[in-house]
């Protein structure tokens, strides 16, 4: 089983920043997938989620109206579009696979900084 996340790098205040989560070793479509987001010296917590049935979505407070997350079952990928980016977003961003028998990635690194 592996979740490879990439997309992560340096952007500037107000830029954008595509993520993107490719699994492997289970069967995708029936797992609820999920971001999460750690910064230094603070607890990992939930980003934006998307459901495996009808791909409805959900986002915390602090990302909602400027992060969209989507899903490809095809592909096998999950993706997290961030945009007006601030501050306050520099994290390592995860990919969670929540279902049976749940996944995490390792991360990707997202700074936002001038």
């Amino acid at each position: 089983v592996q979740l490879v996340e990439s997309g992560g790098g340096l952007v500037q205040p107000g830029g954008s920043l595509r993520l993107s989560c490719a699994a492997s070793g289970f069967t995708f479509r029936t797992y609820t997938m999920s971001w999460y987001r750690q910064a230094p010296g603070k607890e990992r917590g939930w980003v934006a989620g998307i459901n495996n049935i009808s791909s409805t979505t959900h986002y915390a407070t602090s990302v909602k109206g400027r992060f969209t997350i989507s899903r490809d079952n095809e592909k096998n990928m999950v993706y997290l579009q961030m945009n007006s980016l601030k501050a306050e977003d520099t994290a390592v961003y995860y990919c969670y696979a929540g279902g049976p028998i749940p996944y995490w990635g390792r991360g990707t690194q997202v700074t936002v900084s001038s």
